[in-house]
């Protein structure tokens, strides 16, 4: 959930007192220069300014308004005041003073200047109405500024992708997803020349729906597409329309589509769509009438009253199984893009691309790290290249190694090497015999995938770990391969039990794996001869305090009870080739445990060798 931001209240406070305090302290100086301007002279009364002239010790008299200023022949200075009203001469008259004397000086009469004026009188009673109109003018803009704030609580966060940018996403900047690149050229031409589709009376399509695992480029593709057709481009998450207050995610999609209105033709793309198109009124977790509110405005705005915009939807999700049908139907999102993983070709390209910015040594062949990638997504080759980048950094290297990169490639699939979790020899012999059991195994069953690598050095949570990768992309597997699978997940505990006469708990997660996919053989694949060519049970997700998935059976219990038993025969099955292939070949068995112990790690040359011997 994600809330309206609101500017912290204690650092608007603070600026506004700061403010004040700034302005008062340059009154407060202005006042200080010009009071201390005028405290320079010794302050005199009139009546020893008369004795001063008698005197004849009076050089220069200088009247200025209501001040006299009097400068003695030892030129300093002497400060007396008279009335505003009366004059000098007046006031002179009124004393004896000797005329003579009073001839001889120099007396000059000044008159007040505007600025003297404005400080004397206006300024003492401007200062207070400044200050509170400043006070006010203050706490208006804040009550304007929380208005404001609570004025734009429905608009939407929309970010705008200027057409015109440098830094522009293109279809050559993406590698693979030939198919998906095809079929968003169509929308780029589209939004280029309408004209062409339209006088065929082809009608611009609503929406197009990216669908593909996390990783896979959907968002890069959208970027690429705002590229090659140099419209402008709007980008928000689903998250952002969800709000705590019914009614904020519907204005918010209303603001998004009013904008995009007026940049036609343009593209919308939202982001993790499944956030707010999530299946209505499922009854599972309860109702949320804030996303409902939402999707049912997203509806109106795609396909509502309003037939002419000119406007494309691009939306993303991994999850099109939980998508309302109102969204997926035609006349909404037309199109609905699939993006698949990376075949051994793609994964080689987006190498390439992503391996532009990083020396890489002479040795170095991504071909041979796209083939130990089966399965890896856009963003985990991404990674991968970065994580070979810090390791050959942390080194003091100049260049990325091959062994860089293979380490990497383990690093992403299981976890950085725990060289710090000490074994007994007794635990790192056991290690060494359950993975030496899983290799050899795999290495002489017919319907499996060569082994690449052994190991003994933990990684993650596995004490040791074989791995097994395919030659080539498949997508198929037969029912040979499956059985051939169970044997080689099961042969690290038939191992410990044949060579320890006991197992460990090391071969836990070899069991889970064993028995889910004896499962899945009989429930989903329909390759059980008792129960025949049929599934069992649905599952659906439910999502309430996190997520759940609940199976819904349609089968009975005598069913449930074929099914246990067609598990455990495979599970029986599969152990028993297992044991087989162990028994037979205990002598290398050994060979390569004993190498495992000795060295830790074997390459898929070294373990090959063993067998030849």
């Amino acid at each position: 959930m994600k809330t309206a931001k609101r500017p912290p209240a204690k650092n608007s406070l603070f600026k506004n007192f700061l403010i004040f305090f700034v302005v008062f302290l340059l009154i407060a100086s202005i006042f200080s220069l010009y009071e201390a301007g005028s405290e320079e002279a010794e302050k005199i009364n009139l009546s020893q300014l008369i004795d001063y002239i008698n005197q004849e010790e009076v050089k220069t008299i200088e009247v200025s308004g209501d001040k006299i200023t009097v400068t003695l022949n030892d030129d300093s200075q002497k400060e007396t005041r008279k009335e505003p009203s009366e004059s000098f001469s007046a006031l002179i008259s009124n004393y004896e003073v000797d005329q003579e004397k009073l001839q001889k000086l120099d007396i000059s009469i000044k008159e007040d200047s505007s600025a003297s004026v404005w400080l004397n009188t206006l300024l003492p009673f401007l200062i207070p109405f400044l200050l509170i109109g400043a006070f006010i003018w203050f706490m208006l803009r804040q009550v304007q500024g929380a208005n404001n704030r609570a004025m734009s609580f429905g608009q939407s966060g929309a970010k705008m992708l200027n057409p015109d940018t440098k830094q522009k996403t293109n279809f050559n900047d993406i590698a693979g997803a030939k198919e998906a690149k095809e079929e968003l050229q169509e929308v780029v031409e589209f939004l280029k020349n309408p004209q062409k589709f339209l006088s065929m009376g082809a009608k611009i399509p609503k929406g197009v729906l990216l669908l593909g695992a996390p990783g896979t480029g959907k968002t890069l593709l959208a970027r690429a597409v705002a590229g090659e057709a140099k419209v402008p481009f709007f980008h928000i998450s689903g998250s952002e329309f969800v709000e705590m207050f019914v009614g904020v995610g519907a204005s918010r999609v209303r603001d998004l589509f009013r904008k995009a209105k007026k940049s036609a033709p343009c593209i919308i793309f939202i982001d993790e769509i499944d956030a707010v198109g999530r299946q209505r009124g499922a009854g599972l977790g309860g109702s949320h009438d804030e996303r409902e509110q939402t999707l049912n405005q997203i509806l109106v705005e795609m396909d509502g009253f309003e037939v002419d915009t000119n406007i494309i939807l691009i939306a993303a999700t991994n999850r099109p199984d939980v998508l309302d049908p109102a969204l997926l139907r035609p006349g909404r999102f037309d199109r609905q893009v699939i993006i698949d993983m990376p075949d051994i070709k793609d994964r080689q390209a987006i190498l390439e691309v992503h391996a532009k910015n990083k020396p890489l040594a002479s040795e170095v062949e991504l071909h041979t790290i796209a083939q130990r990638t089966p399965g890896f997504s856009g963003a985990d080759l991404a990674n991968l290249l970065n994580e070979a980048a810090i390791l050959a950094a942390k080194q003091d290297k100049k260049k990325i190694s091959m062994d860089d990169l293979i380490e990497s490639i383990e690093k992403v699939m299981m976890g950085p090497q725990r060289k710090s979790r000490v074994f007994s020899d007794q635990e790192k012999k056991i290690v060494a015999y359950h993975e030496s059991g899983h290799a050899m195994v795999a290495h002489l069953l017919p319907n499996t995938d060569p082994v690449h690598k052994i190991s003994i050095i933990s990684r993650g949570r596995a004490a040791g770990y074989t791995m097994k990768l395919p030659l080539e992309d498949r997508y198929l597997k037969s029912q040979k391969e499956f059985y051939d699978e169970l044997a080689v997940m099961l042969a690290g505990y038939i191992t410990e039990k044949e060579i320890f006469a006991e197992v460990t708990t090391g071969a836990s997660n070899d069991l889970k794996e064993a028995t889910n996919l004896a499962r899945q053989l009989i429930t989903q694949y329909g390759m059980s001869e008792v129960l025949g060519p049929r599934t069992f049970g649905q599952k659906e997700e439910m999502i309430f305090l996190g997520r759940e998935i609940h199976e819904r059976r349609d089968y009975s219990e005598k069913v449930a009870e074929s099914i246990d038993k067609e598990i455990s025969k495979l599970i029986a099955e599969a152990s028993k080739k297992a044991k087989e292939v162990i028994t037979e070949n205990r002598i290398t068995l050994d060979k390569i445990a004993n190498t495992l112990l000795e060295k830790e790690t074997l390459e898929k040359e070294e373990f090959a060798a063993l067998f030849k011997k």
